[in-house]
């Protein structure tokens, strides 16, 4: 698969995901869910304002010869940054796609090195990440993720990248594959079975609590019991859910950054 194909896929993902509908306290192209200063052309906006990113983080990871996979992690660390300030520019300042800079990139730069070196993509995350919980957290308390590790112990995204996201390799990849329906449903339901999983640091810092994760664990289990979006229930059950996340003001930021992860390895792997 050429560098482009890769960079391509990471593009599809984000834009598969923003037009999936209709997502708890999400922006989705009917709905801009609990965040009001975005709407789905932005998520368009910014999405092709990673394009680029991508492309290198791809290249960094092709061409990538070291020993040490942590050297290439800081290269795409540097390339993410300038990435942000890309889409914040398209954006007109709006956080859209922080959390998918990070782990998109890893994901996209992982594929690569491993088109030219083999491997597995999980494993090489987590060599590139190892020690990222240590060294980035715990210190100062100026982002949500820094604040939370203080006050809960919860890693986060970094946490996840370190044990090479075993919630989208072990739970959202085989739940995605035997998922049946429509796109919009199968995705849809794949974003309800990682938020009935997830520590969602999104949530737990718009609830401004920990305890919230066991309701919305609770609340994305019986979506699921019900028989997902393919179901009357499922679907009745998930507009009602929609309305109170809104009225709640919570967001499943951090369910919706894995979800595009899993698309895209969907994409790499031949599943979607």
């Amino acid at each position: 698969m050429a560098i482009e194909e890769i960079a391509q896929n990471a593009l599809k993902a984000l834009l598969y995901e923003v037009v999936t509908n209709p997502k708890p306290g999400l922006v989705d192209p009917a709905d801009v869910g609990s965040h009001p200063d975005m709407n789905v052309y932005m998520f368009i906006d910014s999405s092709l304002s990673l394009e680029k990113y991508f492309v290198q983080a791809a290249e960094i990871g092709f061409n990538f010869t070291g020993q040490d996979l942590r050297q290439m992690f800081e290269l795409l660390r540097q390339a993410g940054i300038k990435a942000e300030k890309a889409m914040l520019a398209a954006t007109n300042n709006v956080n859209t796609h922080k959390g998918a800079v990070f782990s998109l990139g890893l994901f996209v730069c992982a594929c690569a090195y491993c088109q030219k070196h083999g491997g597995n993509e999980f494993e090489v995350i987590q060599m590139m990440t190892r020690g990222l919980v240590k060294h980035d957290l715990g210190k100062k308390s100026e982002t949500a993720g820094e604040r939370q590790f203080l006050q809960y112990g919860k890693g986060g995204v970094r946490a996840e990248a370190e044990a090479g996201y075993p919630l989208v390799r072990d739970v959202a990849l085989p739940f995605l594959s035997q998922t049946q329906g429509n796109l919009n449903v199968r995705l849809l339901d794949t974003l309800m079975k990682i938020a009935s999983e997830i520590e969602d640091s999104n949530l737990i810092k718009r609830a401004g609590n920990v305890e919230v994760i066991d309701w919305a664990h609770k609340q994305a289990q019986k979506y699921l019991a019900l028989g997902g979006y393919g179901s009357q229930a499922g679907k009745q059950f998930m507009l009602e859910l929609n309305r109170i996340f809104k009225e709640k003001n919570y967001s499943l930021g951090g369910s919706a950054d894995l979800l595009i992860i899993t698309i895209f390895m969907a994409l790499q792997r031949g599943i979607l």
